[in-house]
């Protein structure tokens, strides 16, 4: 959760009222964030043993917010929605002045190559004082961090009009033609390759130096400029020096690139839509227009913003009083929108339904779940009556999650070690490297990268990931890892729905044993082992004796040759279960890995491996 630092004066102010200590505590509680620490920055800095001079004494309230409620990231947000909860203002409206006066032109086919998206807008005739400024400050640097994802998904930049010559235009350009004299250090003009080295080797703007990555071994730099081509920002690193914001700034203008045209509108309608109130006219922001354009000059695409998006969502009455174990008429419920921001709201279908206008602070209400909770919250968490449950249950662990548990101990007995690898995988690893067809697998619409493009549908690939990232390490005594976790896989059982999306998470487990040792019948005794612990016996002959053995009745297994492209040939067996009222099936194989396997992997020594479907052996 981010936490928020604001000075308890300054907050109160904004409140317009007074609170002790614990009356805020409270308050907090109610309104579903939490009063963390109770400090000072003298404190602060007497905790650090850092030097107290000219530190204030002012008390300050660290407040932990929802990751999601970007609105309240800073005091403006914050005293504003308490404000609305306490029922002392009603919910601004957000508007836009008119159409745009403005425009950003966007050189389409160099951006693609980096930072495809900008949104802007502008905020006229603002008034900033002290604390106002380092509010709109401190809004960005917490949306970095949050939402922006260290400005690797949005970078917001605020530059004063004035100081500017409209058209703006977004270009990407060679390192070596963008020149400008930096907001840090803002001593001389510098080539935007120097810029970014100087700030991975000098103390003097240090706290930019993880966001140089981001940028640096791109042949393109993303850059704003106005209409005498002078650079206002290289995004998403520094903003210049000749378009800085001041107190003395009066109209302001906001551009943010990104990788995520989504992520980057809700960004910016967080922002205008915060500091909007202190505008001539309150909660009134200035549109710009966004124009894409080929290499010709001709316009493709265009679009306007901010989208300051307001929009209708719907919840059923009788789903949020059961969710939330109250009895509320709809016209209560109706009226207790209002105190979190989600009115007006209508009564639809004879007054079943519920539905609530979202503004474009409240990007978190993605599903009547979220609307549900915002009324627990507006009628009051303390207020809900304890109750006995009707009906009388005893919780336990779910089956396969405790047989899940019991096999991590036992292989781990066996002298392997358990690893835990990531869900999301690259198509390559999935099928290619392990020289099986690419086959339907969940695939991600906008993945971040290559490395996540689906969900795996395989074990297998994390585990030699982790063998080949520990090559350094000896192999003298041999590798042993095995996870036990979930795959995705097509569900071809059900008729694709709403609620039945046309795949299923399977339990796995998976094994790998790499070393110069590396044999064919270690891997196999790791599949007995398994089938032996479920109370699964091998198929025997009429006459073996079976008396000793604790099996499930009807239950057996065979190890049978098999000839899968994974496996070395002649050196693979897949293991078929049989159990009562059901034929045959094939819930699992072993063998030693093929060659260009390992060698895709870079993996130096023979490997052999297990996988097997616990969910068949429930």
């Amino acid at each position: 959760m981010p936490t928020v630092s604001i000075e308890k004066d300054i907050l109160f102010h904004h409140l317009g009222r007074s609170f002790t200590d614990e009356a805020f505590d409270e308050l907090c509680f109610e309104f579903g964030i939490e009063l963390d620490e109770i400090t000072s920055a003298l404190e602060e800095a007497q905790k650090a043993n850092k030097s107290l001079e000219g530190l204030s004494t002012a008390v300050i309230y660290k407040i932990d917010v929802p990751a999601n409620r970007y609105d309240l990231l800073c005091v403006e947000g914050l005293s504003r929605a308490l404000k609305i909860f306490l029922g002392d203002m009603p919910a601004p409206h957000y508007t836009l002045s008119g159409a745009p006066v403005h425009s950003m032109t966007v050189q389409k086919t160099n951006v693609d190559t980096i930072r495809p998206f900008v949104v802007c807008a502008i905020l006229r005739n603002i008034q900033f004082d002290a604390q106002r400024y380092d509010s709109f400050i401190a809004l960005q640097d917490q949306l970095h961090r949050n939402l922006c994802r260290q400005r690797t998904l949005v970078a917001i930049g605020t530059h004063d009009l004035d100081a500017t010559q409209p058209p703006f235009f977004y270009d990407a350009r060679a390192p070596s033609s963008i020149e400008f004299v930096p907001l840090t250090p803002a001593t001389r003009k510098f080539e935007a390759k120097e810029l970014l080295e100087f700030y991975e080797t000098q103390t003097e703007g240090k706290h930019l130096k993880p966001y140089v990555p981001i940028i640096k071994e791109s042949p393109l730099y993303p850059v704003i400029l106005d209409a005498a081509e002078t650079v206002l920002s290289l995004p998403p690193i520094i903003n210049g020096d000749h378009s800085k914001i001041t107190l003395d700034t009066t109209n302001v203008f906001i551009e943010c690139t990104a990788t995520d045209l989504t992520k980057a509108n809700i960004v910016l309608d967080t922002v205008v839509t915060m500091f909007s109130e202190y505008c001539a006219t309150p909660f009134q922001v200035e549109p710009v227009v966004v124009n894409y354009v080929d290499p010709s000059g001709t316009v493709v695409s265009s679009y306007t913003t901010p989208l300051l998006y307001t929009r209708q969502e719907q919840a059923s009455v009788d789903f949020c009083n059961s969710l939330i174990g109250i009895q509320l008429s709809p016209q209560e419920m109706q009226q207790l929108c209002e105190k979190v921001q989600l009115g007006p709201a209508n009564l639809l279908e004879k007054d079943t339904m519920l539905q609530v206008t979202v503004p474009p602070t409240r990007s978190d209400i993605l599903h009547a779940v979220d609307i549900a909770e915002d009324i627990g919250i507006a009628f009051g968490y303390n207020n809900i009556v304890k109750r006995v449950p009707k009906t009388a249950t005893v919780g336990q662990e779910f089956p396969l999650n405790l047989l899940t548990d019991l096999l991590r101990d036992e292989i781990a007995r066996a002298g392997y070690t358990e690893v835990l690898t990531h869900g999301l995988c690259s198509l390559e690893d999935n099928f290619t490297a392990l020289r099986r067809p690419i086959a339907p697998a969940v695939h991600l619409l906008n993945p971040a990268n290559v490395e996540y493009q689906v969900v795996r549908t395989t074990l297998l690939p994390g585990l030699l990931n982790t063998l080949q990232h520990n090559r350094a390490t000896s192999f003298t005594n041999g590798f042993k890892l095995f996870e036990i976790s979930d795959v995705v896989v097509p569900d071809n059982e059900h008729v694709v729905t709403e609620t039945i999306v046309g795949a299923k998470n399977q339990r796995m487990v998976c094994a790998v044993y790499a070393g110069p040792t590396s044999g064919f019948e270690i891997i196999h005794g790791l599949a007995d082992r398994i089938m032996t612990l479920t109370e699964v016996a091998p198929e025997l002959p009429d006459d073996a004796d079976k008396d000793h053995r604790v099996v499930r009745e009807g239950w057996s297994y065979a190890i049978e040759p098999c000839d899968a492209p994974t496996y070395f040939s002649g050196r693979a067996a897949q293991i078929v279960l049989t159990k009562p009222g059901s034929s045959p099936t094939v819930i699992g194989s072993f063998g030693i890995l093929h060659p260009e396997v390992l060698q895709h992997f870079s993996l130096l020594y023979p490997a052999s491996c297990l996988e097997i479907d616990l969910e068949a052996l429930m």
